[in-house]
């Protein structure tokens, strides 16, 4: 149904539709941000959209919302991580060490998180609450939202009317990569707790 929903906006709004929707999907409410991307793509495809505007629109749209969410996490973030970080072990210490992680390698999950769903909304956050400077943030967080909305739409485009089908495959990897990904920081995460020699 929220699908539906999804794709009557954009049919019925068009590039208006597409900007609103991917605000809203990347400060993190529940929509599908790349089928409503490849949908845009398969538009272009039909004539229905161009796409110059409509990769404007998402394109502005991601950008928009990625940066609403790294400023809501920069100004309510650490005022509700002082008042209920106690409660969840989560105190200055664990501040500092995500701090020190962004600035580490953090800055690349703003760039490729936007292909693994749940990341792209959590990053932008944490970003705000590590206090990253906001240029750096930019750099990184901006450039991988030009490349995930190319992407997407560029799907839509070259596929035409197998645009469901091959984003259904995507998914599936894409789930694939986020679980390895996941194996890959948890072992780096107990190779420096229990192999590399402290300094």
């Amino acid at each position: 149904m929220l699908l539906d929903n999804v794709l009557q906006w954009i049919s019925t709004y068009g590039y208006a539709g597409i900007f609103v929707l991917l605000v809203l999907g990347i400060v993190g409410l529940p929509v599908p941000d790349e089928t409503l991307m490849t949908y845009t793509g398969f538009l272009v495809y039909k004539g229905t959209l161009k796409f110059a505007p409509a990769f404007a629109a998402a394109y502005l749209g991601s950008i928009c919302g990625i940066t609403i969410s790294y400023w809501l996490g920069r100004t309510l973030g650490l005022q509700l991580l002082h008042r209920y970080g106690k409660y969840v072990h989560f105190g200055q210490a664990e501040l500092y060490r995500v701090h020190d992680w962004f600035h580490r390698m953090g800055r690349w999950t703003l760039t490729f998180g936007y292909y693994v769903p749940g990341v792209r909304h959590f990053t932008a956050y944490v970003a705000g609450t590590a206090d990253m400077p906001f240029a750096e943030f930019a750099l990184f967080a901006y450039s991988g939202g030009f490349v995930w909305c190319l992407s997407f739409i560029s799907l839509g485009y070259f596929l035409g009317e197998r645009w469901e089908w091959a984003l259904e495959k995507i998914h599936t990897n894409v789930l694939y990569v986020a679980i390895a990904a996941g194996l890959c920081v948890a072992a780096y995460i107990l190779y420096r707790k229990f192999v590399k020699p402290s300094k």
